[in-house]
């Protein structure tokens, strides 16, 4: 095989388990990462309750004081009634003093559904806070466990990311460059092996006369379809006994 594709083949290897181990650190930051996602979440909801408890409980009071003033204006036109001679000006004050009297049942009726929902929603907000106050706990135990392991996975790749510098400087800058370029625009895979006439790529086929050349070993090609660095080594198969 050509040497310099047997370098690019050889940083790859490097790279992909570089690959493995970014992969493994970001599914354990993930991972709490949507832990303390769930607790903002949960923080918001407790925050949303006692908002709208506030509201209600100011809403409450504007209807006991709108109420008061109802009764209020009750026992004024009751005690007009004592005063009024004519039966037109006695109709006009019974309305008055029934009207108000059902506005004033309005406001209690709604008084009383203000305070169930107030007490359905206490309750609830103790719930969330009893839960948060456990995943917060677990969250921290959760946190110290993620930084040791990613502790631990970056002290391994350390030593790859220092293997990986070495290995890039034997290959020459501008297939490096090259090398890099396709490594970003193909999933990570900048060198592939074709098999019986097919890049393992893309998994299309190449013309049988670049195939040919490129079973020689003597010069580089791109697949005419993926652009990737192609190689040929042929797959060796275990004997079964």
């Amino acid at each position: 095989m050509n040497e310099i594709l047997i370098q690019l083949v050889e940083l790859q290897a490097l790279d992909l388990e570089i690959d493995q181990i970014d992969s493994a650190i970001k599914l354990e930051q993930n991972g709490l990462d949507e832990r303390i996602s769930a607790l903002a979440a949960r923080e918001e909801l407790i925050g949303s309750l006692e908002e709208q408890i506030t509201s209600q409980q100011a809403e409450s009071r504007t209807l006991e004081a709108e109420m008061a003033d109802k009764m209020d204006h009750v026992r004024e036109r009751q005690s007009k009634m004592m005063q009024v001679q004519t039966g037109r000006e006695q109709t006009a004050l019974l309305k008055e003093i029934e009207d108000a009297k059902k506005s004033a049942k309005d406001n209690e009726e709604k008084i009383v559904v203000l305070m169930e929902s107030i007490e359905t929603q206490t309750v609830q907000i103790k719930e969330e806070k009893n839960l948060l106050k456990g995943e917060k706990e677990l969250v921290g135990e959760e946190t110290e466990k993620v930084r040791k392991k990613i502790e631990s996975i970056n002290k391994g790749k350390k030593t790859k990311d220092n293997a990986r510098g070495r290995k890039a400087k034997d290959v020459k800058p501008n297939m490096l460059k090259k090398y890099d370029t396709l490594r970003q625009r193909r999933n990570g895979i900048a060198v592939v092996n074709v098999l019986d006439g097919v890049c393992q790529g893309c998994f299309m086929s190449i013309p049988p006369q670049k195939y040919n050349m490129l079973l020689k070993g003597e010069q580089m090609f791109d697949c005419p379809i993926c652009q990737r660095l192609m190689y040929h080594m042929p797959v060796i198969l275990e004997e079964t006994e």
